[in-house]
């Protein structure tokens, strides 16, 4: 008799995004609840920031009754402009929170132009 092979799809979670645009740079805010550092994954190849969470099953028999998903994978995708530096992008978790800045070029920052008197 053949064993039936299990397929598991992997669960889609929604992943809230806040993005704020200041003078020196972008900074992006994903809320990635139950991911973990080693389970989060961001990577930039050529004008796109990709950014990919999972969030492993939790033990058996932990909870009775469980009303959001415990397993899953976040991912989204941003296309970022010529004016970001990503080779200093810089990525932090807390709190099931991530924060990311994506600074801007020296040559794409705003700058005060001096008037001339005569």
């Amino acid at each position: 008799m053949a064993e039936r092979e299990e397929v598991r799809r992997v669960r889609r979670l929604y992943m809230p995004v806040d993005i704020c645009e200041t003078d020196e740079g972008i900074i992006l805010w994903a809320e990635m609840p139950g991911v973990k550092k080693e389970d989060l994954e961001i990577r930039v190849e050529g004008n796109e920031l990709r950014i990919v969470g999972r969030v492993k099953e939790e033990e058996e028999g932990r909870y009775l009754l469980n009303e959001c998903p415990t397993e899953g994978e976040f991912r989204r995708t941003f296309t970022i402009s010529d004016e970001i530096d990503a080779a200093n992008i810089r990525a932090k978790l807390r709190d099931g929170v991530l924060e990311l800045t994506l600074p801007k070029k020296e040559e794409a920052r705003p700058r005060e132009i001096p008037i001339e008197v005569e």
